[in-house]
């Protein structure tokens, strides 16, 4: 009796094992690209500042920073953000390398495409945000500077504020991007179908108004640049699920023929 529930613990025990080392190498993983993030810091934090800088126009702006030790921390969110975006496809096959052991060859041919289709779509986001809905953003919200009932009115953005609303936008439309794989994944376990995909289409709409709302800041402009994104990946899903639930369909009749 003791030797069966010693020998039931132990796949339990390797499985702790086998955990705690993909744990341990994703944080190696984030360790060594956060140092190497942090060593590079002013030239990362140069690329970031550049919608900004290009929205000032030549000569103009600023960036200030009224705590001592901000310039700092600034350096250490930089070398933190990096990280998790270096890192990640080390994290994400570390995942995939701990899950697939327990799947079948059919789920690991069906989920692989999804991990991969991750980085890429959030490489998507994260690039709309910084080379489209960033340089328009700014733009807009310098059109505020000016005279004003006799006042000089002039941005001064700190770079810590700065820093924070980039990684929000960065951040914002590259998780909202992977939208696609997560519906396809429901639909893939069968939590989802096509047809109540379209039924929900109206409810989407305000619901990606409202997740535009509180991830970017609360600008028309920005609201819209990932709003209408956000319903087009929805269409492009469906119409997705559509091509994969025909040809699941043929392979079905394929192999009844075939037996």
């Amino acid at each position: 009796m003791i030797g069966d529930i010693d020998d039931s613990k132990a796949p339990l025990l390797d499985h702790l094992i086998e955990l705690r080392g993909r744990l341990l190498k994703c944080v190696y993983a984030l360790a060594l690209t956060g140092a190497l993030c942090f060593y590079f810091s002013a030239e990362l934090f140069a690329i970031l500042v550049h919608p900004l800088k290009e929205a000032f126009g030549d000569g103009g702006g600023k960036l200030v920073y009224t705590k001592l030790y901000e310039a700092f921390f600034v350096q250490v969110k930089i070398a933190f953000f990096g990280a998790f975006c270096l890192s990640f496809p080390i994290i994400a096959n570390q995942l995939w390398a701990f899950v697939a052991p327990g799947l079948y060859a059919k789920e690991k041919k069906a989920l692989l495409p999804f991990i991969l289709a991750t980085p890429f779509l959030f490489a998507m986001g994260a690039s709309l945000a910084y080379f489209v809905v960033m340089p328009t953003a700014f733009h807009f919200f310098l059109e505020f500077q000016g005279d004003s009932s006799g006042l000089q009115v002039e941005a001064l953005p700190s770079a810590d504020a700065y820093l924070g609303l980039v990684m929000q936008f960065i951040l914002a439309f590259g998780i909202s991007f992977l939208m696609p794989v997560l519906l396809m994944l429901l639909n893939r376990a069968g939590f989802v179908s096509r047809a109540q995909l379209i039924s929900l289409r109206r409810y989407m709409i305000v619901a990606a108004f409202i997740l535009a709302a509180v991830l970017t800041p609360p600008d028309v402009v920005s609201q819209l640049m990932l709003a209408i994104p956000l319903l087009l990946l929805y269409e492009i899903t469906i119409v997705a699920i559509w091509f994969t639930d025909r040809r699941q369909a043929n392979m079905q009749e394929v192999e009844e023929a075939s037996t």
